[in-house]
């Protein structure tokens, strides 16, 4: 059967489409892509200008008598198939490197999006798209990536340091002495367990950084297991110590307000976010949102506790860059989506 013909198409993908499929379709799209859509949306214009049938196209939803109907999940995309940029647009940015992630916590969408294997674009590649930047004068090299030091993991639980060394010491070569070079930092971060003596002996040697973003999400030892965080307070710790060792500044992400958390909960979360910081390092504050598609997308939303909200306040008069984030706008998003993915209000 073809297509009933429109004069316009309008499609959807991404992270909002994908977590809510059906919403995107009754705003009036015709067709969304679910996940990953490289092949899917090639497949799709190349139908299209065939004239051929796309609604069997893995990898796709649309309404069918107002009906959800799924194609269902496409083979993951090889990332050195493509670009990280449309080249021919000009148009750059940071570089992703890897898709994927094991860990699945339930907070996350990003296994729930791209899946659970971890996969990495090439050094070839990398350095490819790095040598187009370098040559439009694009010189600060950042990446994107669920956690910067499992790069070239085959599980992306374990370091391949290895891999890793070779990767900055290529990117080093290519950017220095002009470019500077942010592994471990923003728009990425990494997990605790990685902080380890040779991964930072790696940064210092090949990269510029002076921060490193690392994952905690909380101070308590039951919410990090009823998230499926699969890392320990003592992993953070030995992360903030060895970083500020190294002469970093470490960036600790908290979630506030995360399901199930109880008031021993918070003031466990105080007494370590008071560690941590009297250790050097500096907070990263968000409040939960039940983000759609992951085990705590029916959750209510995240509130930050009075207590919590205090203690922010009385570390932020002592030093006024020792907490940092959107916590207060994230509460009020966290509202918006809950009330829109429970019952339809926006």
């Amino acid at each position: 059967m073809k297509n009933d013909h429109k004069e316009v198409l309008l499609i959807a993908g991404g992270p909002h489409p994908t977590g809510d499929i059906e919403g995107t379709l009754k705003l009036g799209f015709d067709v969304v892509f679910v996940g990953e859509a490289e092949d899917s949306i090639v497949e799709f214009f190349r139908r299209i200008k065939l004239d051929e049938d796309y609604l069997n196209i893995k990898g796709i939803a649309f309404l069918k008598d107002d009906n959800v109907c799924y194609t269902g999940k496409r083979d993951y995309v090889d990332l050195d198939k493509y670009p990280p940029f449309p080249y021919m647009l000009g148009k750059f940015g940071h570089i992703e490197i890897t898709r994927g992630c094991p860990f699945a916590c339930n907070f996350c969408q990003t296994s729930h999006i791209f899946g659970g294997k971890v996969r990495h674009r090439s050094i070839e590649k990398v350095l490819e798209a790095a040598e187009r930047m370098i040559k439009r004068n694009l010189t600060d090299f950042r990446v994107i990536t669920p956690n910067a030091f499992s790069y070239l993991s085959e599980d992306g639980r374990e370091v391949n340091i290895k891999g890793l060394e070779i990767f900055l010491r290529e990117v080093n070569r290519l950017y220095k002495p002009k470019g500077t070079i942010n592994i471990g930092s923003f728009p990425s971060e990494v997990r605790p367990e990685h902080v380890r003596e040779d991964t930072l002996e790696l940064l210092k040697t090949y990269a510029d950084n002076k921060n490193i973003i690392i994952g905690a999400q909380s101070g308590s030892p039951c919410i990090l297991k009823n998230s499926r965080r699969g890392h320990t307070l003592e992993d953070v710790y030995r992360a903030v110590k060895l970083s500020v060792k190294y002469g970093y500044i470490p960036d600790v992400d908290f979630i506030f307000g995360l399901p199930g958390e109880t008031e021993r909960d918070v003031l466990d979360t105080i007494k370590f976010m008071k560690e941590l910081a009297n250790l050097g390092a500096r907070i990263h504050a968000h409040t939960f949102m039940p983000l759609p598609q992951t085990a705590y997308s029916k959750e209510k939303p995240g509130r930050i506790d009075p207590k919590i909200k205090e203690t922010i306040s009385k570390m932020l008069k002592e030093d006024k860059n020792v907490v940092f984030g959107n916590w207060t706008v994230q509460e009020r998003q966290a509202e918006k989506i809950y009330k829109y993915l429970n019952y339809g209000i926006i």
